[in-house]
């Protein structure tokens, strides 16, 4: 099988242990994801399957979109729920407040990474450092919060939910933190669903049940979306049979001889190329300087 299932990962699932029941499912062995989600994360978990195994360090789209649900006046050193209480405050915020200072948090950002968190510093997990009680300076890092709003705030309990869009390597859990300490009295996230991902949304996904008993009637591979479906955001050509294998077989075509004669392609520009039937053969990489459509990677199986 190969393609992409949108599994809607559930709460006390790592994203290693959905790859692991995927596996299971389809008999695919080259299987991986294009993001991790926390285990007590819900939502949109993109899983590759065989040649889709390729994209994993070329998807173009990284964005990612979630529901998150906060509470203010506690602190953790998990910066969610799940963690050590570190603190807790009597003062509480009104509604006006919280929308004023998350007024800070839209645009390119600065983040300072968790210590709970899966980045590598000097070969080691930050959260295999955090378990041991270690913390470690670590550097702010730019991310882009395209979109922010309060769905809701509850005065009375002091809790609320945010609908949030942002780039890749933005941490939900900073950003209630860093709205905490704005506040004054801190904040932690207790709830966390990806709404999007790699531009796929909730609507794309099953849930892992789902997945279960559409393996147990042989219909799982009905809900498996195709290679190409990755890279939706790349312009498409259709090329000739004789094209078709000699791309297929690593040779170069000449742009003038496609599509892309009558619609000049940007210089490095990636293009989704197709035989005459529609079969995804792969990405090519424009080179202007040459006037060549060059193999940037094939997705043949």
């Amino acid at each position: 099988m190969n393609g992409v299932i949108v599994i809607n990962k559930p709460e006390n699932y790592t994203s290693f242990d959905v790859v692991a029941v995927v596996r299971k499912l389809t008999g695919q062995r080259k299987i991986g994801h294009t993001g991790t989600l926390d285990p007590n994360a819900t939502g949109v978990l993109p899983i590759l399957l065989g040649n889709a195994t390729k994209a994993q360090d070329i998807v173009p789209n990284h964005d990612k979109s979630y529901t998150a649900k906060f509470r203010l006046g506690i602190t953790t050193d998990t910066l969610d729920i799940w963690g050590k209480v570190i603190s807790e405050c009597g003062k509480t915020a009104a509604k006006e407040e919280v929308l004023q200072a998350l007024e800070n948090f839209r645009g390119e950002i600065e983040q300072l990474p968790p210590m709970y968190s899966a980045i590598k510093v000097n070969g080691q997990r930050l959260y295999d450092l955090a378990r041991q009680g270690k913390e470690i300076e670590r550097k702010p890092r730019k991310v882009t919060v395209y979109s922010l709003e309060l769905e809701d705030f509850d005065e009375e309990s002091q809790s609320g939910t945010l609908s949030i869009s942002c780039s890749k390597g933005t941490y939900i859990r900073t950003i209630i933190d860093d709205l905490g300490k704005m506040l004054g009295m801190g904040a932690v996230m207790t709830e966390l669903c990806r709404t999007e991902a790699c531009g796929y949304k909730l609507a794309d996904s099953i849930t892992l049940d789902n997945a279960r008993e559409l393996a147990e009637k042989g219909e799982i591979s009905g809900h498996i979306m195709q290679t190409e479906s990755l890279f939706e955001s790349y312009r498409k050509i259709y090329v000739s049979e004789a094209q078709s294998k000699r791309f297929s077989n690593g040779g170069e075509l000449d742009m003038a001889r496609t599509a892309l004669s009558r619609s000049k392609p940007e210089d490095k520009e990636k293009i989704r190329v197709c035989d005459r039937q529609g079969k995804f053969l792969g990405l090519g990489i424009a080179d202007n300087e040459s006037n060549q459509l060059k193999i940037f990677k094939l997705f043949l199986s």
